[in-house]
């Protein structure tokens, strides 16, 4: 072999090691939902179960407190998907307004909307909570859900940064067809904007399923959980934790944003390339 053949399978063989340290611990997941707690709890580095147990997934199923799994896979799902449609619609909205109309206090509102990246969560964690508390709204889902309804200030960026790849000459022929800048959004630009739409669509999905801080929050009721509360609720203090059913619902959990990368791998890539260069 020349020496650009071994360079070659040199890098790939780094690649594949380097993969799989990074995949490592989600195996190590895997694997520990086929095993049993002694198993787990010797820390063995080993991906194969001395003995595969599946009954882990059926008691991780039936939940907790007469609560089945179901229940919470079904309150994540309805918050993730909520969040996300608002999330996507808002921000679309407003980066179309930073970017295609012109108003008074634009750059300074831009500013401002930028700025709000740099907080992190924390900062407005406890105004945000009292404000909720005040209104009433706490134990309720709306504490949840109602900031994304306003727009997120990544995903504003985001998709005004693919917007620059729109040529203004399409909203101004628009205009003299006779629409106005709603149509001007609806029908020309929101459809254009598919890949930016798709790409935000998916990380705030995942970010609104993974969410942990906005539930323990705002959730008070069992019935009300979502799955990543539920995971920790698993671990009991005062009786033997089932490690297996834990790891088996963990399992399961990453199966919706698995499909949905699966599905738009394409896209998000697309999404993430273009917006990428024109930043």
């Amino acid at each position: 072999m020349n020496k650009k053949t071994i360079k070659k399978i040199t890098y790939h063989i780094l690649i594949l090691a380097f993969g799989f340290v990074m995949v490592y611990p989600v195996l190590w997941m895997i694997s520990g939902s086929l095993k049993d707690n002694s198993e787990i709890l010797t820390g063995s580095l080993n991906l194969i179960p001395d003995v595969f147990r599946w009954e882990n997934f059926a008691n991780g199923w039936r939940g907790f407190g007469g609560i089945s799994f179901s229940v919470f896979f079904r309150n994540s799902l309805f918050v993730a998907v909520v969040s996300t449609i608002g999330t996507v619609l808002s921000s679309a909205c407003i980066a179309y307004a930073f970017s295609r109309i012109k108003f008074k206090g634009s750059k300074f509102w831009f500013g401002v909307m930028l700025a709000t990246m740099m907080l992190p969560f924390q900062v407005i964690l406890i105004p945000q909570y009292i404000i909720f508390h005040r209104l009433g709204l706490v134990g309720t889902y709306l504490p949840i859900l109602i900031p994304n309804f306003i727009g997120r200030a990544f995903f504003i960026y985001l998709m005004m940064q693919f917007m620059v790849s729109i040529p203004k000459e399409l909203d101004e022929a628009a205009i003299m067809d006779g629409c106005n800048k709603y149509t001007v959004f609806t029908r020309i630009i929101f459809p254009l904007l598919r890949p930016a739409l798709i790409t935000s669509a998916i990380i705030q999905f995942y970010w609104a399923w993974d969410d942990f801080m906005g539930p323990l929050i705002y959730l008070q009721r069992p019935q009300m959980f979502t799955v990543s509360i539920a995971l920790r609720n698993f671990a009991d203090t005062t009786s033997v934790t089932d490690w297996g059913a834990m790891f088996a619902m963990s399992t399961l959990s990453l199966l919706p944003v698995f499909v949905m990368f699966l599905f738009f791998n394409k896209q998000l890539v697309e999404g993430i390339s273009t917006t990428g260069v024109k930043g």
